[in-house]
């Protein structure tokens, strides 16, 4: 059972990363706000109390693998990863520069802490499959996480991917769907429904959840419960309920900040409404 001390402190960690992502959007003046701020806390989550890794040693073959196939939340990973020792904070404002590590979309070539490079969407799930099978291959016992959008549910690779997932039994894969109602044009359930979200995963034969995805306690709780349990042939995802832009009442279930980054005017008022 995680402590309520524990809890604060992930909570302020997750604040400090909103305020470090739209710092970054701003002076990069490009770039993803909506999407990055919904994915914070299952980012902080696992990193921060989930995950096994080690940032001294990025390498570390026993480590837990993270595939974040919204790749667009960039900003998002990379606070958390540089918050994290991977890297200097200071890198943070080269954000999406010629020839700075933090591209628009992570590098795994290019990046500390990045095991997979990604952007294309519906992609990450395949990339997430194969590192499990490798793994499996060589023996090392790790998890394999991915975060997916819910649009991103819209690319048919996806389900191919899932049942690959069940097919081969991995059940040291994870998934989190970021699940904030929203993608760039729109509403999700405008533009392409994929609901009902929970019973298609269960019909492609994995361990289905749904959490609120901003609860820090309830995202740990089940993603510890996940890594511990004691059925290990079914891949298991976990549809978090988000809000797109979490965090900021001026961003929060707008379609109009997926791919925009804050003014200076908007970043003002964003961190004030942080506390800053």
């Amino acid at each position: 059972m995680i402590s309520e001390e524990k809890i604060r402190q992930l909570q302020e960690t997750a604040r400090q990363v909103r305020i470090n992502v739209l710092k970054m959007l701003n002076k990069a003046n490009s770039g993803h706000t909506g999407g990055s701020l919904s994915a914070t806390d299952i980012l902080v989550a696992l990193y921060f109390e989930v995950m096994r890794h080690r940032p001294d040693d990025p390498a570390w073959r026993e480590r837990d693998r993270f595939v974040l196939s919204k790749g667009h939340a960039a900003p998002a990973l990379y606070t958390v990863l540089s918050m994290a020792g991977y890297f200097s904070m200071d890198e943070l404002g080269t954000l999406r520069q010629l020839n700075s590590c933090l591209q628009g979309h992570p590098n795994a070539k290019l990046t500390p802490g990045v095991d997979a490079t990604s952007g294309s969407l519906g992609q990450g799930l395949s990339v997430a499959n194969g590192i499990a099978l490798g793994l499996r291959l060589d023996g090392i016992e790790s998890q394999v996480y991915a975060v997916l959008g819910d649009g991103e549910l819209q690319e048919g690779q996806v389900w191919e991917a899932a049942m690959t997932s069940a097919h081969y039994k991995l059940g040291k894969v994870t998934v989190v769907v970021d699940n904030n109602g929203l993608q760039i044009d729109g509403f999700v359930k405008d533009v392409k429904g994929v609901e009902p979200i929970k019973d298609k995963w269960s019909s492609f034969g994995w361990d289905t959840h749904e959490i609120d995805g901003h609860d820090l306690s309830a995202l740990v709780k089940i993603l510890t419960q996940v890594k511990g349990k004691s059925v290990t042939d079914r891949p298991t995802a976990v549809i978090a309920k988000t809000v797109k832009g979490k965090g900021v009442s001026l961003f929060e279930n707008k379609a109009k900040y997926h791919g925009v980054a804050p003014s200076a005017d908007e970043l003002a008022a964003a961190l004030k409404e942080l506390g800053v």
